[in-house]
C-alpha cells in the first residue's frame, strides 16, 4: 500500500511566503528558503512552491528563488505560477524543480497538460485546479462544449489565483486533466482555505471517485481530525497544508504521529 503524504505548501508573493483566507487578504509568513529548508528537515514528504500571482500580474516565473530553495532540499519539490509553456517547465526542472504544477495556463490551452506529459513524463506534471462552490446556478450563453457546467454541476474552476471564474464543471475538468496526461492533480477549495474548519471532502472524494491518479486535498486543514478525514473518507493521496505548519499550530512530526496511530499508511521520519 502506498503512504499518504504531507506536503507543506509555500504560497509565494513579492518573494515572501504569504497566507490568506478564501484567497484574499494575504499576511506574511516567512522566508521561503528558510522555511523550505526547516520542513526538510522537519521530514515533511514533499514540498510546493506556488507563486500566487505570476499568472495574475503575468509575470515570470521567478528561477532565483527556486533555486535558493530547491538547493536547501532533499526532499521533492513542485512549483507552480506563471508557468505557460514547454519552455517555463524546462527552466524550472533545470533549476532544481522535480515536478511543475499548472493551473491557468492548463485551462486556457489544455494541450499544454498533454504535450508537457510527453516530452518531459507524466509524473512531473502536477495539475493545479481551484474550485468554488456553485451558489446559484446561472448557466450563460456561452459555447457548450464537454466541460461547462450545466444544471447538474456543483463545483466551478477558477483561474488567474482565484480570480477568474471559468464556466468549467470541476468534475468534468479534473477527469479531462487525467486523461490529458496529468500525473496528479492539486485540487483547493476556493471555499475551505484558510479557513482551518476543514478541507471540502465531498469534493475531493466525488474527484478521487472519478480519477485514476493521485489527488493532493488543499484549502481548510486547522485540526489533525481534518487531515485524517481527508485522507481516510475521501480517500486523498496527500495533504497539503499551509497554517497549521507555518505558524507552528502543529508540527510535520505530531501530525505523522496521529494518522500513524489511526492506522493510516504514512511515513515516519
Amino acid at each position: 500500500m502506498l503512504t499518504k503524504r504531507i506536503i507543506p505548501c509555500l504560497d509565494i508573493n513579492a518573494g515572501r511566503v504569504v497566507k490568506g483566507v478564501n484567497f484574499l487578504n494575504l499576511q506574511d509568513a516567512g522566508n521561503p528558503t528558510e522555511l523550505a529548508e526547516y520542513y526538510d528537515n522537519e521530514g515533511a514528504d514533499e514540498l510546493v512552491f506556488l507563486d500566487i500571482t505570476a499568472s495574475t500580474e503575468k509575470r515570470s516565473i521567478i528561477i532565483d528563488v527556486v533555486k535558493s530553495v530547491s538547493e536547501k532540499l532533499f526532499i521533492p519539490l513542485t512549483v507552480g505560477g506563471g508557468i505557460n509553456k514547454l519552455s517555463d517547465i524546462r527552466l524550472m526542472l533545470q533549476a532544481g524543480a522535480d515536478k511543475v504544477s499548472i493551473n491557468t495556463s492548463a485551462v486556457i490551452n489544455p494541450r499544454l497538460i498533454s504535450d508537457a506529459s510527453e516530452f518531459f513524463g507524466s509524473q512531473c506534471i502536477v495539475v493545479a485546479i481551484d474550485v468554488k462552490t456553485i451558489k446559484d446556478q446561472i448557466l450563460t450563453n456561452q459555447v457548450t462544449t464537454d466541460i461547462n457546467i450545466d444544471i447538474n454541476s456543483n463545483w466551478e474552476v477558477y483561474t488567474h489565483g482565484g480570480r477568474n471564474k471559468t464556466g468549467i464543471d470541476a468534475i468534468k475538468w479534473a477527469k479531462e486533466a487525467a486523461s490529458l496526461g496529468a500525473g496528479e492533480l492539486l485540487v483547493t477549495s476556493m471555499d475551505t482555505d484558510g479557513k482551518k474548519e476543514g478541507y471540502d471532502l465531498d469534493l475531493i472524494k466525488t474527484i478521487t471517485d472519478n480519477v485514476n491518479i493521485p489527488v493532493i486535498a488543499s484549502g481548510g486543514a486547522g485540526q489533525l481530525n481534518h487531515l485524517s478525514d481527508v485522507l481516510q473518507y475521501a480517500n486523498a493521496d496527500a495533504v497539503l497544508a499551509a497554517s497549521i505548519f507555518h505558524y507552528k499550530q502543529f508540527t510535520i512530526n505530531e501530525v505523522k504521529n496521529y494518522l500513524s496511530k489511526l492506522k493510516i499508511p504514512i511515513r515516519l521520519n
